[in-house]
């Protein structure tokens, strides 16, 4: 396999400082699965433009180690057309003769962090084939699961004093915030959230709630008084994970428990890695209210209501917030199954040690079920009770799950790209699922993890019949059985009682 690597990904990797905390990630896989590196002619040029003679010099050494092209290809007359009106300068034109080698099928992939590389990629049809680092570190994770020491990687609260405050991870806080070793010592008894991969750092949140007394005057224009969760702290570098979402979601159920009407987060747009994060932010609610004066610059404020009503037609927008709009379907979940796919939803019988938050379908938030149901009409925002087979004492209601859609693949390879990262069926089990039924292949429904029930055990398949959510021991789920509104607030409350 053959990847070129743009301008700005040799500079992340030869440069004696650390742009980018996932270069070194990016090329343990490239390394890993044997692809070569290649650099085009046009990225000489552009390191030879340094104004650095030293640099230069030294850049050209390293570039020993990459495939420099010897024939590129000839522009395509396609690719002139798409591009000739998005380039306006010469990087521009620089970018697109990148982009054509991808076109060209000189190369498989192109790997950059130039935005408009991608938006050029996406008009001409070959964004499949073109990759930010982390979207490429994504891909192959999922892709190659037996090369990943899932073990190691693990979300877990932790005490500031017990954590290694000399991690490079947090030289990106040292150049943001003036004294933030000096911060990060006094609240040596606090708590934070880290995850860490091979004994290092690569993800820390920490969040302090605030009252409606809480000062904002250094923020233009000010937050009116409310009951807030502060995004204090938040960095993700361990790509191909889902941490992103395994984090939002810590952030939204501590938002919930402590019952704040809003969420903000001041963050800078410094560095691909703070605006990938923004991005993330967006999609789940966040927008941006205004600007924060700080020692160092000046820093963007998110801020994400925290409050009713459920958005039915972009539900995470307002997640974990159910709408009453929709319809309510029970479904079956097997026992091998069900704790991979909800951690959060651990029963008193399973070891939480065997489910650490590690493989990408345990962190995300989106997730997918397949299955052959008969009954198919799903709706976006509709509600989804995952019940934990068992039989008429174990079974339990343990989940609630918020739809995003429904998609009926057309071949096998649709069905496992549609599932990636999102499932703990291996692509194995997956094609058992497609070729289960000649004639009624799976569809998949694309959900959120919402709620998981704090008391699971009280609603059982015999409590269900006894609330008469069910008719009796025949009338357990098999696919997605709709159930009424009045049902559904019967689990609710019954799960929720002490």
């Amino acid at each position: 396999m053959r990847a070129l690597l743009d301008t700005n990904i040799i500079i992340h990797r030869e440069t004696s400082s650390i742009v980018n905390d996932n270069i070194g990630v990016l090329f343990y896989w490239l390394d890993k699965l044997n692809f070569q590196k290649y650099v085009h002619p046009i990225t000489l040029q552009e390191l030879q433009k340094h104004t650095d003679e030293k640099v230069v010099k030294t850049m050209e050494v390293k570039l020993q180690s990459y495939h420099l092209m010897k024939v590129t290809a000839p522009l395509h007359n396609v690719v002139s057309k798409v591009c000739d009106h998005i380039d306006i300068t010469d990087n521009d034109k620089n970018d697109t003769t990148l982009l054509n080698e991808v076109y060209s099928k000189r190369v498989d992939c192109l790997i950059t962090e130039d935005k408009k590389i991608h938006i050029k990629a996406k008009e001409l049809g070959v964004s499949d084939f073109v990759f930010y680092i982390e979207k490429f570190i994504e891909k192959v994770v999922n892709e190659n699961p037996e090369l990943v020491d899932y073990k190691t990687l693990s979300v877990k609260k932790e005490y500031f004093g017990k954590i290694d405050l000399q991690s490079t991870f947090f030289n990106s806080f040292r150049g943001d915030y003036e004294g933030f070793d000096d911060w990060f010592n006094q609240k040596s008894e606090e708590i934070a959230y880290i995850c860490s991969y091979e004994d290092a750092i690569n993800s820390f949140l920490f969040l302090k709630k605030e009252g409606k007394d809480e000062d904002y005057s250094d923020i233009t224009p000010t937050l009116p008084p409310k009951e807030r969760l502060k995004v204090g702290t938040f960095k993700v570098t361990a790509n191909g994970f889902k941490l992103g979402e395994r984090f939002l979601k810590i952030i939204f159920d501590n938002a919930k428990v402590q019952k704040v009407e809003e969420i903000y987060i001041t963050i800078f747009d410094k560095r691909d890695e703070q605006r990938r994060l923004i991005e993330l932010m967006e999609e789940w609610g966040f927008k941006l209210w205004g600007k924060k004066q700080t020692s160092t610059g000046i820093e963007n404020v998110y801020v994400r209501p925290f409050e009713k009503p459920a958005d039915k037609k972009n539900p995470r927008l307002t997640f974990p917030f159910l709408s009453n709009d929709g319809s309510v379907f029970i479904v079956p979940i097997y026992p091998e199954y069900h704790t991979e796919l909800f951690p959060d939803s651990i029963l008193q019988t399973e070891s939480p040690h065997d489910f650490v938050e590690s493989l990408p379908h345990r962190n995300a938030i989106r997730k997918v079920y397949i299955s052959h149901s008969y009954e198919k009409n799903l709706n976006t925002g509709d509600l989804i009770l995952f019940y934990r087979t068992g039989g008429y004492y174990k079974s339990v209601v343990t989940t609630i799950g918020i739809v995003e859609n429904l998609i009926e693949p057309s071949s096998l390879e649709e069905l496992k790209f549609i599932c990636r990262k999102r499932t703990a069926l291996t692509e194995k089990q997956l094609a058992e699922y497609w070729n289960r039924y000649e004639q009624r292949k799976p569809f998949v429904v694309n959900f959120l993890y919402a709620y998981s029930l704090p008391n699971p055990f009280k609603v059982n398949l015999k409590r269900l019949i006894e609330l008469k959510v069910l008719t009796s021991k025949d009338d357990a789920p098999r696919g997605f059985q709709k159930i009424s509104w009045d049902s559904f607030v019967k689990i609710y409350k019954e799960a929720y009682r002490r």
